[in-house]
């Protein structure tokens, strides 16, 4: 049954019978845990306290990671100590420290003494790494050998001991100390001979990265090298953990998204699409009303000109078309290369390389927007004013290839002094162009009334 069926058939769970309970149970623990995670999170409170009670211990423990942090916080207030104390033991690591970075710290240090004593340092260790570090993503659950065995017991303690380990296609070899010394693959051991000695077909040479390592370095490493996994070793280059490729997916949509919204102004670039209202405000508005100082720039640009614009009402009418077009132009530049930057495909190193190809293409949307603009105005206007399509044409193909410049230069310069290329959001780069392309073209109006006049 699709989880649609679900939802269809359990919009009122508190008025459901003892029958249509039975039922439900019965889907909710046959479906994907994904999918039922997407059900419960859709439900009112109270339904949801009842359907994550109708799943069975095992499938409760699966679905509750796929839960958002704050379904996961209103379940854990509404679930026994015991219920609660169980579903977090038997979560990953990472998944309970991501879980504890949403909740208060008050609950948290609640939830903390519930814990066994090795799941309370293995979280309080993963806490204790800066954010968006390797260090906070990475679990400790993952399968340590020792280099004197054979393959043939490297495969019975897999079989035996490391049942629950995130992953097992990647085996890592420590020394005494915990030192990182090599990594086999599952494909290595299956295709060995049983006697023969992992120190053998161990490759000595690991792909590794430090606690500290940013989560986006991370994510590269993970795609140019094609890893499902990836270790994480202390200063001591001791093996404390291991990146897999689900937490590598979360980075990278996390970092999609703050780009985004970031060059859209949304302050801090993190706001979850059904977060309060309130947090939606605290999020928005000081960007928003920083930019009417912005906008207040622009209209300083064109208020010298109110008696030109008097003179020349068609102005009115191509002025908004000259903001909007070389806006655009510059938006497009300005994600291409943050978007650039943020996967590798380019650095500061590349900045010449990158402006000349985008001045070149540049040159093209220069003469085309010119074009269009140009042969508006002169429809717009009367007979004895069509010389400002001429102005307005020249304006518009010297604004795009400001705007390409600019949204080229800028991020390139912050990144180069180690900042957000995001910073340079949208509504900055746009107002900035306003402003120029409005004191440029109203004083070169100006200037050929004065001429003509």
């Amino acid at each position: 049954m699709l989880i649609q069926d679900v939802r269809n058939c359990a919009i009122n769970i508190a008025d459901f019978g003892v029958t249509d309970l039975n039922e439900l149970k019965w889907d909710l623990n046959h479906l994907p845990p994904v999918d039922v995670g997407e059900y419960i999170a859709n439900l009112s409170r109270k339904q949801r306290a009842i359907a994550f009670r109708l799943l069975n211990k095992n499938r409760a423990i699966d679905v509750f990671e796929y839960l958002p942090p704050d379904v996961q916080e209103q379940l854990i207030n509404s679930l026994h100590d015991v219920q609660v104390a169980q579903i977090l033991e038997a979560m990953s690591p990472d998944e309970r420290a991501e879980l504890f970075d949403e909740l208060p710290a008050s609950v948290v240090k609640r939830l903390l003494h519930s814990l066994s004593p090795q799941q309370r340092q293995v979280t309080a260790t993963i806490l204790g790494y800066p954010e968006g570090t390797a260090g906070r993503v990475m679990t400790t659950e993952y399968v340590r050998l020792q280099e004197g065995l054979t393959v043939r017991e490297v495969l019975n303690k897999i079989r035996s001991q490391d049942e629950d380990k995130e992953t097992i296609y990647y085996a890592y070899v420590t020394d005494d100390n915990r030192k990182l010394v090599s990594v086999v693959s599952l494909r290595q051991l299956l295709f060995s001979y049983p006697d023969a000695l992992l120190r053998d077909i161990a490759a000595a040479k690991v792909i590794r990265a430090s606690t500290d390592t940013p989560g986006r370095e991370v994510a590269k490493i993970m795609k140019r090298y094609d890893l499902i996994a990836l270790p994480v070793v202390d200063r001591e280059e001791r093996l404390v953990g291991i990146v897999t490729i689900d937490d590598v997916v979360d980075i990278l949509d996390e970092e999609a998204t703050e780009e985004i919204q970031k060059l859209a102004g949304v302050t801090g670039g993190d706001e979850p699409a059904l977060c309060s209202p309130r947090v939606t405000l605290r999020k928005r508005l000081p960007w928003l009303l920083g930019n009417i100082g912005l906008y207040i720039a622009a209209a300083s640009a064109i208020a010298p000109f109110q008696e030109v614009i008097k003179v020349v009402p068609v102005l009115a009418i191509i002025m908004p078309i000259l903001a909007n077009s070389s806006g655009n132009v510059a938006f497009q530049v300005l994600s291409v290369t943050v978007r650039g930057l943020g996967l590798g495909e380019v650095t500061p190193k590349d900045t010449m390389t990158l402006l000349r190809k985008e001045l070149t293409a540049g040159l093209g949307t220069a003469v085309g927007l010119g074009l269009a603009l140009a042969t508006l105005s002169m429809m717009w206007s009367p007979p004895n004013e069509r010389w400002v399509s001429l102005v307005a044409g020249t304006v518009m193909a010297a604004n795009v290839l400001i705007a390409v410049t600019l949204g080229t230069l800028l991020p390139m310069g912050l990144k180069r002094l180690n900042l957000d290329p995001a910073l340079i959001s949208g509504p900055l780069m746009t107002t900035t162009l306003d402003a120029v392309g409005f004191m440029t073209f109203l004083s070169l109006i100006s200037f050929a009334l004065q001429l003509f006049a």
